[in-house]
This record gives structure tokens, sequence and C-alpha cells, in this order.
């Protein structure tokens, strides 16, 4: 039988819509939902807008990027397969297997070499070539077009920078998402977001395990976002910590994973993320730290170096390998755990990573980037295109720049100024009473050295590398095109008016061996006297104007400068691009001012006889590779060839046995001219049949360095040339050519005149043809012996020396020269002849004056220093 219970109902148990409470529940709940679908429409809307505008223009901006010289080479240039390939890669070539080739060009290794075919943004957009390599060196080059073999082949130009916006001192290399290698992007999920590629913008567990440990800490120490949201963050809002700003990020964050593939998302990140500073510069993106830190394109990153980059996202600054190495290795072997965790690394591959060391670029920005040689060409293309070209227009400017001679610069730049810090040191080092009465070692204060080097194509005037000072982040200042007194540099103008003379057919001719007085004398000039002092207060009474040129003798190059004409020397230096020249006695030791980039254009003239104008683009063009615009050499005949190959000839001598022979002492043993400079600057200026080099060193207060040029710039010159002579576009360095209508002859160092088989010791030197001496020296020891101590007739006649324009006058005597390479003149001939005693001891003094004065007509003027 069944029972029935049956329970009863009251009023608790009954839920109607005329309940009040029931009612009011269900207003409420209405309420909050239509205010939170609202609010949630609301900013929805707002962030869609946000998104909207920010994703309309280019994302990140198109900034001109700088691109290096093109990279000639030629059968016998030393290289390997994977050389040229690394460069093809580096030139933005990708592997003609990879399906997104780039519109630059590819290349393909085959067996002995390399096929490289360019693409139609390419700088060369030729048919291609196959290079051919075998045993460390290129063996053929044949065109892929048109067939046969080349002589030489033009590689693709390598990037060497972006140009940045003033304000914000940024770069970047934009890369896409099949340029970052897998690793990489496994490395900064294990990192950074594991759930990256699954959850869809926001990872709510980690969330809020992130929130528990800071309610924990009593501190906002995590905030587990994810890469979208952190994408959200930097693209679209402030970097303040806030729960408002938290949940915008999270509101954004869904949004970009409904519009984007995460791939595209992990791309935006990539390009964005800040990976710390170099020098002056963020460094933005993944593609711009991996060239920073390891000097590599982001596709030739190992895993060792992946895991790095990843590492140093969280902090980059306080995880810097360079400041803190040991932070470094341990958030990057942190990084290798954590792909060993999530199935990206084997436990083979993470034990082997992590036993790497960290492989750094050395940390020299103007090494790689050469920042200075960056501002000089931006300033220059500011003259033709607006900043807003130049920051989102994309033009590709080539210039010329040669990285490996840059880097070649940055590293004798590092090893000169040491010296020269060392020097510097050492003469501020003084003993001092301290306080309690003991005698101390102190240094003391004062200005850095600083320097600058430019080195050019004596030809073309094309700049090949530009340091414009030690420490681009320290100072931005670019000393190359600072205005400095130039000091004895300047000299080799002042001779080569003087050489001049005897193409003119104006007086006084000089040569090689025409004397020199080098007395201490004044020179007035408008009511003014200079008194020039040669360094170290050394004379001798008279010397040959190569041997003058040679030690930098000062009383004698204003002695030349005088009786050639202030006005023309001037003039010459005008033609050769030293502008602020005025025709005065101080303009003969380079007391005015110029550039060491003025400098390196106006020694041209010495190279080729042409003055080549600086230049450091050659061409420009837009973002398809098209032709904006196209830049040559300016090239202004100045010099006669044979006027200067004479100066080369001379200066020659100075790297040979003068000033500069410290040069040679130091391991460069190239042909090579050059003058060394010291005023309250040191410079050094020499060149190659094929680079022209400056180096100037100096203190930005103007105060006097106290180091002569010999021991400062000349050491830098020196090391830089070293390393610049082993590269291949510039190790085939020979002798100065000879022009026609030169003559060189060898000189008996005692006499000055032609040798012969009786005067062992001997030099060799040029003439312009006509000036040469024609007497020969005809010196035999015994003989000589005789002849000085009885006298007579010796058979020496002094030369006439020919000008061009057939006129005949006797050249000044050369008779009697001291061993030193000095001059020793001729006996005046009312001056009384020497006995046999005399001659024999010497008995008899010598009446010069001691000191001579080159016055011009009219009252004596007030004595004066200009």
């Amino acid at each position: 039988m069944a029972i029935r219970v049956k329970i009863p109902r009251g009023r608790k148990g009954h839920f109607h819509l005329s309940d009040p409470l029931v009612r009011a529940a269900l207003a409420t709940f209405l309420v909050l939902a239509v205010g939170f679908f609202s609010a949630f429409a609301y900013f929805y809307i707002k962030y869609e807008k946000l998104i909207d505008q920010r994703m309309a223009g280019p994302i990140f901006a198109n900034a001109s990027k700088i691109f290096a010289t093109p990279r000639v080479v030629a059968p016998g240039y030393k290289a390997t397969r994977e050389g040229i390939a690394g460069w093809m890669r580096a030139a933005g070539y990708t592997d003609a297997k990879d399906e997104n080739g780039s519109r630059l060009g590819t290349y393909r290794l085959v067996s002995g070499g390399v096929e490289i075919r360019p693409g139609p943004e390419s700088f060369a957009n030729d048919a291609g070539a196959l290079v051919r390599v075998e045993d460390g060196a290129i063996s053929q080059i044949s065109s892929l077009g048109r067939g046969g073999n080349l002589s030489s082949y033009t590689l693709e130009p390598v990037l060497v920078t972006g140009l940045f916006d003033a304000e914000q001192r940024a770069k970047r290399r934009i890369v896409t998402y099949d340029e970052i290698p897998p690793q990489l992007v496994q490395a900064v999920i294990a990192i950074e977001d594991r759930r990256f590629f699954q959850h869809s913008g926001i990872n709510y567990w980690r969330f809020a395990q992130a929130a528990l440990r800071n309610i924990e800490s009593g501190r906002r120490a995590e905030g587990g976002s994810t890469l979208t949201m952190q994408i959200a963050r930097g693209f679209f809002l402030t970097p303040e910590k806030k729960i408002s700003r938290k949940l915008a990020e999270m509101m954004i964050a869904i949004q970009l994973e409904q519009r984007y593939a995460k791939q595209q998302i992990f791309e935006f990140y990539a390009n964005h993320v800040n990976l710390g500073q170099r020098g002056s510069f963020a460094i933005n993106g993944l593609g711009e730290a991996a060239r920073a830190y390891f000097g590599k394109d982001i596709r030739d990153l190992d895993l060792a170096e992946c895991a790095l980059l990843a590492a140093m996202i969280q902090r980059p600054n306080y995880l810097s390998p360079y400041k803190h190495a040991e932070r470094a290795l341990a958030r990057r072997n942190l990084v290798l755990e954590g792909m060993l965790e999530i199935g990206a690394i084997t436990q083979e591959q993470e034990e082997k990573a992590k036993a790497m060391p960290l492989k750094l670029a050395p940390p020299n920005v103007e090494a790689s980037e050469a920042p200075y040689f960056v501002d000089l060409v931006k300033d220059t293309l500011l003259d033709q295109f607006s900043e807003d070209q130049l920051n989102q227009g994309g033009l590709r400017v080539y210039t010329t720049l040669d990285p490996d001679l840059q880097k070649a610069a940055s590293e004798a730049i590092d090893i000169g100024m040491k010296e020269v810090d060392d020097i510097v040191k050492k003469m501020r080092t003084r003993r001092v009473k301290g306080a309690n009465g003991k005698v101390e070692t102190k240094v003391l204060p004062g200005p850095i050295p600083q320097v600058a080097l430019v080195a050019i194509d004596p030809d073309t005037g094309q700049v090949r590398a530009l340091v414009g000072g030690r420490n681009y982040g320290f100072s931005q200042l670019d000393h190359a095109v600072a205005k400095r007194p130039t000091g004895s540099i300047f000299k080799p103008f002042v001779y080569a008016a003087a050489v001049n003379n005897a193409l003119t057919g104006e007086q006084p001719v000089f040569t090689a061996v025409t004397p020199v007085d080098n007395t201490p004398t004044s020179f007035y000039y408008e009511d003014k006297v200079y008194e020039p002092r040669n360094y170290g207060d050394k004379y001798n009474e008279v010397v040959t104007t190569r041997f003058a040129l040679e030690h930098s003798l000062n009383n004698a190059t204003v002695r030349i400068a005088e009786q050639v004409g202030y006005a023309k020397v001037a003039q010459l230096a005008k033609d050769a691009g030293i502008a602020s020249v005025q025709a005065t006695p101080a303009l003969a030791l380079g007391s005015y001012d110029a550039t060491p980039l003025d400098m390196a254009g106006a020694y041209t003239v010495f190279a080729n006889g042409a003055r080549s104008t600086p230049l450091m683009i050659t061409s420009v063009r837009n973002v398809k590779g098209e032709v904006v615009q196209n830049y040559r050499t300016t090239r202004k005949p100045v010099l006669d060839p044979r006027v200067a190959y004479v100066m080369t000839n001379m200066m020659e001598a100075v790297i040979c046995c003068g000033t500069a022979a410290g040069v040679r002492a130091r391991g460069f043993d190239a042909p090579a001219a050059g003058k060394t400079g010291t005023s309250r600057d040191a410079w050094f200026a020499g060149y190659t049949t094929n680079l022209l080099t400056i180096v100037w060193v100096g203190f930005d207060d103007y105060s006097d360095l106290g180091i002569e040029g010999a021991k400062s710039a000349a050491p830098i010159w020196a090391e830089f040339m070293k390393r610049a002579v082993k590269l291949p576009a510039y190790r085939n360095t020979s002798s100065f050519t000879q022009p026609p209508g030169v003559v060189n002859l060898t000189l008996d160092k005692v006499t000055n005149r032609v040798a012969t088989g009786g005067c062992p010791d001997d030099y060799d030197a040029a003439f312009i043809a006509g000036t040469e001496p024609r007497e020969t020296c005809d010196q035999s020891p015994i003989v000589g012996f005789f002849k000085k101590i009885f006298g007579g007739d010796d058979g020496h006649k002094e030369p006439d020396v020919v000008s061009n324009r057939g006129e005949q006058h006797s050249s000044p005597p050369l008779e009697t020269a001291r061993a030193d390479g000095t001059a020793q003149p001729a006996r005046p001939k009312d001056q009384k002849k020497k006995g046999f005693f005399g001659r024999l001891f010497g008995v008899f003094s010598d009446d010069r004056d001691k000191k001579k004065q080159t016055k011009p007509p009219g009252p004596e003027p007030v004595a004066k220093k200009p």
C-alpha cells in the first residue's frame, strides 16, 4: 500500500515576483548588469578606436637606413664561402631555399662557391654572379646573366644603422616573424609567457598567482602580464602601475588577440621590446639588440645568444652583460632551464649552451655604427630632406663608409688614447705635502684628451672611416668637424708654394737641397714683430729645405714663406680648402683654424695634385630602391703633378728620417708620406697611394696638450694604417707614381750633390726637371782631408738651375755641408782665407752674427707679438 506524504509549503519556500525583496534583488542585478555591459561597451569602443588610430599608419617609424659602401671583390680576394654568405645575409639577402625571399636578393651555397642573385630592390640590380672560392681566396667570378668571367663584382652594401628621432634617440631594426630564429621565440616564451600560444590575451591563472604574491608581500612586485598585455601597455598606455591601467591592458589585449594572429602579435613584441642602452641610444627590438650585443644579424644567433636576449627583457639595464656579466649569465641559464621544461630544447642542448661564455661584441659604438659619421650624413641630408622624410620615408642612404676600416679606426684610437692618457697622467702627477706633513703623490685634475680620425680615398675624396671622439655616449661633439689651429701639418703648403716657383719662373727657386737660414730671426709684418722659435730652441744656422721639413723647423719655414710671399702661400692653402688662412707670418706655422675633415680634403692636393672634396653619400633611394639622388666627387686641380710628387717625396723623408720616424718603429712599413703637427693640439697627416688619414688629439677647452704630434697623433695613425693595409681593399700599396718632368737623384748626404761610388752615405730626392743638382760629390776621404788642410780648388762648382722658361741663374751655394744633413754656406768672397794652421786647428773664429733680422724699409716699428 502506497503512502503519500504531503509537505506543507509555507511562505518562505515561495519566490514570487510580487515579493518586494525578489523584485529589489532582480532590479539591482539588472542595473549592475546594464552598468557593467554599458561600461564594457564604452571602454571596448574607446580602446577599439585607440587601436584603430595606433594601427592606422606604420606601427613603427620607417626611418631612413644608412648603408656602407659596397664591397668589391675580385679573383685573389681572400674569402670563404661562409664568409661571403654571411656578408650577403648581413646585407639583407636570404637563402634561395627560403620561401619568403628578400626583395634585395638571394644567395645559394653551391659546390666550391656562392651563387648571388640580386633582387629588384638591390643596390646593383644586375644579373648576379657565381663566385668560386678555392684555398681561402676567390678564384673566379662568372656572370649569371651575360655569361663569361668578370674581373670584379660588387656585393650588396650592408646596413650600418638607421637614422633616429632626435628627441627619442632610439634605434630599431625591424624584423619579421619569419626572420626570428625559432629558438629565440621559444626562449622569450619560456621566460615571459609560457602559455602565449594557448591563451586569448590573458593568463587568468598566472594573473591570480601574481595578485596573491603581491598581497602576501604587501607591494606590487608582479603583474602577471602576458606578452599581449605588455604590447597593450607599451603601444597604447602609460607604464604607471594602477588597477585601472591593468584593466585597460586586459581590454586591449583581448581585442588584439581577436584582430591579429599569434605570429603577428609576437612580431609586434619582438620589434617593440626595450633591451637597454648602447652609447647614447636606446636599443629597441630584438633585431637591434642582436646587432648591438653580438654584432650579428638576428637570423645568425645561436641558442646561448637567444637565451641571453630573452633573459634581458625583464630588466635590461640591471641585467646588462657588459656591466653585470654574472647577473646576465645566471638569468640566461634560467631561461635555458625554462626552455628545457617546456620541451623546446634537449638536456644536451641545455648543458652545452650553459657552458658557453658570454660572447659579446666589443662595446664600441664607434666601431660598428659610426655615430659621428652618421650624424654628419644626417646633417647633409637635412639640407635636402625634411625630418619627416628621414624619419618616416624609409629612404635608403648609401654612403662611402667602409665597416672594416671603421673598426680599424676605433681599435687604433683605443690603443693610442690609452698611451696619451698615460702620458697626460704622468705630466699631472706631483709630489706634494699632505695635511699631516707627509709627502704624497697626487694626480692633478684636468680635462680628458679627445681625438678625431678621418680616413679618405685620396683620389675620390670618399670618406672611408670617421671617428669624431673617443666615446659617443659621453660626448656627441664631433671633433672631426671642429676647427682647431692646424700646427705644423700646414707647413707642406709653404714648401709647395716654394717648389712651384720652378714652374712659374719666379724667384727664388726652391728645391729639396736649397739652403735656408734657420737662425733665430725677427720677422716684421704690418708694424708687428713675429719671432718664431724652433721646438726645444734648437737651431742649425743653415739647412736644406728638405731637412727643414723633415724636422719641422719653424724659423726656416717662416723664412721660406717670407721669400715666396705670404699671399702666395695663403692662396694655395685656400685653393686646397683651408678657408681661414690669412697672409701673415703666422700662417707658416699653422696658426689658423681648420677641421680634421678640411685637412683631409686639403692633403689630397699632395696625393694627386687636385683637391677632392670629402664625400660621404653616394646615393639616396626610396623604399622601392629607385634613385632619388646621386652624389659625385668634386675635384679641383690645385698643384701641378710634378710639384705634388716632389712634396710627397719630401714628406716620405719625414716618415723615413724626420719627426715621424716613430711610425716605422711601430711596424708600419708600407710606402707613405706624412707630416707631424704640434700647436696646443697634436696632429698627424699621412697617406699611401690609396688611403689618406688625418689624426687630431687635444683638449676641448683649448688648453695645451703638451705632447707633440709625433708622440700622440702619429702612433694612432700608425696603428690604424697597420690594420688598414691588411685589409684586401688597401693592402695593394705601392710606391708613388712619378709623373713626367720629375727627376729622381741619389745625393751625397755631406755635400747634397749627386752621389758617386766614392760617396757611400747617400739618400734619394726628387726634383722638377731642370732644377736638379748636376755636380757630383767627387769625395775621397784622403783627398778631402788634404784639400781641407792645404786648400785649393776642390773641383766643385756651384750648379746652375734652369727654370722651365729656359732662364739660367745661380743657385744658392751648397759648399761644405755638415754631416747631420744641414748645409754649410760657402765663404763670402771678402772673408779672409784661413791659412794652413788655421785650417788644421781651426784658430780662426766665425765672425757671422748670431742673430739676423729681416727688416722692411721705413721707421723702426714697435716690437709686438701678433
